[in-house]
């Protein structure tokens, strides 16, 4: 088991999956973001089925980032409830892994 994660969390545009995408990379709290466009998410919202058109973030980071992480995307996001998902990473290619703790400010 490592200390990184993937984070996971959809937002309602290309646009804003870019800004915080950026935001997250200049401010050292992830190594890499990955933008997966043309997701449909189908889910109750409000006591209705919505069905929605999204571009999934896979943020790849540290652990212990994760809280200011968090309160970045909660406060970037446009979602009222906003997916924010931590995913372990248990174990990974090892230069792969050391450049993801250089990147996030771990000095690998």
């Amino acid at each position: 088991m490592t200390d990184k994660i993937a984070v996971l969390s959809a937002c309602e545009s290309e646009e804003q999956a870019l800004r915080i995408a950026r935001r997250l990379i200049e401010r050292h709290l992830a190594a890499c973001v990955n933008i997966v466009p043309g997701l449909t998410s189908v889910y109750r919202w409000k006591g209705a089925i919505e069905e929605s058109r999204e571009w999934l973030l896979i943020i790849k980071t540290r652990r212990e980032l994760f809280g200011v992480l968090r309160s970045e995307l909660e406060r970037e996001h446009s979602y009222e409830v906003p997916e924010i998902l931590a995913l372990p990473i248990v174990d990974g290619a090892e230069a792969y892994l050391r450049w993801l703790e250089a990147e996030t400010g771990g000095g690998g």
